[in-house]
């Protein structure tokens, strides 16, 4: 029959145990109602045996071993069969094991949460394992299993949906209380409070059955791939606003980017187009100018929330053509000294003193004075 019981020969005793093969299951029910009296019956030291007659809980035997005999345990007096003689016990036989069962596995979505230093909705998700054991086995039994024949799996399998369930709910609940940044969640950083958490609303789903959740082990909170790389961008951006003096407002320094990036681009243009002034002086001069507008604009949309200040705006930069630096516009460099007035070639249009460009119709330059001869 695939279990471990068999006959005495020569007598009707019956060594009834859980065979090897079951060992591993939450709860065993005996295939055989019938037992003769006088049998052994062997209860491991990790289980209890649950006796039921007409669907009633008759008694219940410890760790050992038993012989089944009304004047060794007097509840057995309840389960002899009167149509046999006395030489026949009727019950239903649970073997329910007690210890603790470990490797549950669980995971799933938590949900979308919103991120306290962002604001930024992140979807987050959740895996580990998890371990419980029986604590009232005439609950589980009656409560959960039934009185058919039992499968460890469907304990399991309801057990990894309710740890699911309060997790959904207890860990999305605690992060919006708590308001703890969520790459520090994902991190490990909280991960001891967590489960403290999620155990205390685990107890009142599982312990009416007569089960305990008795610990969660791997347990990991984490979040979309494409959602996490988009939240350390943001933090670094964050971080760059501190480090200027402005609080992260997002949208305007998404703005600002977006003009820090056309004045890249009009410096790029400037520098590498334009026939064949494009690599001179003056191809410098004019990447200098148009990226100092985009930084200007980016710098003019950051505010510093805390203080409703508005910062400075960055001046509109030149190239030095000495040192290639980009510097505040004046007559001279504020890095290496030389003069920002671009080279001019002598021309009867320039003068012949200073070099500054002069009208056609001019008698005397307009910057020194001299006369133009």
């Amino acid at each position: 029959m695939g279990v471990m019981d068999w006959f005495k020969q020569g007598t009707s005793e019956m060594m009834v145990a859980r065979p090897d093969g079951a060992k591993a299951q939450v709860v065993w029910k005996h295939p055989d109602p019938t037992i003769p009296t006088m049998s052994q019956l062997t209860v491991e030291a990790d289980e209890v045996a649950l006796f039921f007659r007409d669907g009633k809980v008759v008694g219940t035997l410890k760790p050992g071993r038993h012989t089944l005999d009304t004047s060794n345990i007097p509840f057995f007096s309840n389960l002899v069969d009167s149509f046999t003689g006395g030489n026949v016990l009727i019950s239903e036989v649970f073997f329910v094991n007690t210890r603790e069962h470990v490797g549950a596995r669980f995971g799933g979505r938590i949900g979308h949460v919103e991120d306290p230093k962002s604001g930024v909705p992140v979807e987050t998700l959740v895996h580990g394992e998890f371990s419980f054991r029986v604590v009232d086995p005439e609950r589980l039994v009656v409560g959960l299993v039934g009185m058919g024949r039992a499968e460890s799996f469907t304990v399991k399998s309801w057990l990894k949906e309710q740890v699911l369930k309060v997790m959904r709910d207890r860990v999305a609940e605690t992060l919006v209380k708590r308001k703890w940044p969520l790459l520090d969640v994902t991190s490990g950083a909280y991960t001891e409070e967590l489960e403290q958490e999620v155990l205390a609303g685990l107890d009142a789903h599982v312990s009416p059955y007569g089960l305990t959740i008795v610990r969660l082990g791997n347990f990991v909170v984490g979040m979309d791939e494409d959602d996490a790389e988009h939240l350390k961008t943001l933090y670094r951006d964050a971080a760059y606003l501190r480090t200027v003096g402005g609080v992260a407002n997002y949208q305007r320094f998404a703005a600002g980017k977006a003009y820090m990036g056309a004045g890249e681009g009009m410096a790029a243009g400037a520098m590498g187009g334009g026939g064949e002034g494009g690599g001179g002086g003056g191809g410098n001069l004019a990447a200098g100018a148009s990226l100092g507008i985009g930084l200007g604009m980016a710098q003019m949309l950051i505010r510093d929330n805390q203080g409703g200040e508005t910062l400075a705006p960055v001046t509109a930069g030149v190239v030095c053509g000495a040192c290639q630096t980009s510097v505040a516009p004046g007559k001279f460099c504020s890095q290496c000294g030389g003069s920002l007035k671009p080279p001019v070639a002598a021309s009867p249009l320039a003068c012949d003193g200073c070099g500054e460009a002069m009208a056609p119709d001019a008698k005397f330059c307009p910057s020194c004075g001299q006369s133009r001869g």
